[in-house]
């Protein structure tokens, strides 16, 4: 019995790594987190939805997508709010032929809509982590995509689990929604919600901000965004935004590192060095104006 059970063993011991080695190769493993705070009211969210929905129909999207050096990319989906609400709306789907990238847009459009309350992109981040570390693909690259119309003001700060992230080589690119009425319980639009996301929650080689002027323009920035992330494009330009007036232009912010947009990233290299400086008005500002609002206005601080 002993020597059987050895026997199993060695077995199980040479066939770990043939597992791993069956793990079908990518150009991208890609995460897309949708907000769906209570900020967004449904007409919003619906715009958001088809904004997706109308991009994996686009043929030149379709086309990158084919075109890179595996002609395949891996994508999953969910949507997120509070900092325990995440829901995962299509779990890891391989998009290797136009068929496939067909079917990924109509279950997408054909979920189901909902909206829930406080806004959390670090436990978006969170959930991100190890969606990623379950995937059973093995990608050339690892982006996380998130779109949203507010600041992180529930769950942990945004920079310690952008920095877990940015640990396992996950880039984060933002679309941040410039959302010019306030939500629903009077909570005033964040005019400098791309800078937040520059500076609070993008990271890695080559990540970017690509900004939505309304949820009207959003189906635009969406392909736009895509069509560079399937590409590796990475962005046309490193801004030092400073000053700038031109953010809500439709341009995008870039985080090159070194302004060579194009450098090789060795398997090496260390992927928290990617960030911006700290953003001068402080990335707990979103926790900041929560609760001063709910204070002054109820007198109460939320849960």
């Amino acid at each position: 019995m002993a020597r059987l059970l050895r026997l199993i063993a060695l077995m199980l011991l040479l066939a770990g790594p043939a597992v791993a080695q069956d793990k079908k190769e990518v150009d991208l493993a890609l995460v897309l987190a949708i907000d769906i705070s209570g900020s967004i009211d449904p007409d919003e969210a619906k715009l958001q939805r088809e904004g997706y929905v109308q991009a994996f129909r686009d043929p030149a999207i379709v086309k990158a997508i084919l075109s890179g050096s595996h002609g395949r990319i891996a994508v999953a989906y969910f949507e997120w709010s509070d900092a325990w609400v995440q829901r995962l709306l299509i779990d890891w789907m391989l998009l290797d032929s136009e068929s496939a990238i067909a079917s990924f847009a109509t279950r997408l459009a054909n979920a189901p809509i909902s909206i829930a309350r406080r806004t959390s992109i670090s436990g978006a981040i969170r959930y991100a982590i190890p969606l990623f570390g379950r995937s059973p693909f093995d990608a050339e690259r690892k982006v996380l995509d998130i779109s949203g119309d507010g600041s992180n003001n529930d769950g942990g700060l945004v920079t310690d689990i952008r920095y877990e992230a940015l640990k396992e080589r996950i880039v984060i690119n933002g679309l941040p929604i410039m959302n010019d009425r306030p939500n629903p319980f009077g909570f005033p639009s964040e005019t400098d919600l791309d800078r937040y996301y520059l500076h609070c929650v993008t990271g890695g080689p080559r990540s970017f901000v690509e900004v939505a002027h309304n949820f009207e323009d959003f189906p635009r920035a969406v392909r736009k965004k895509l069509l560079q992330e399937v590409a590796d494009l990475g962005p046309r330009h490193d801004f030092d935004i400073g000053g700038r007036s031109d953010l809500r232009e439709g341009v995008q912010l870039a985080q090159s590192g070194s302004g060579t947009l194009r450098r090789a990233i060795r398997g090496d290299d260390d992927y928290t060095k990617f960030v911006r400086p700290e953003y001068e008005l402080g990335c707990d500002i979103g926790e900041r104006r929560s609760r001063e609002f709910w204070q002054r206005r109820f007198g109460v601080t939320p849960d």
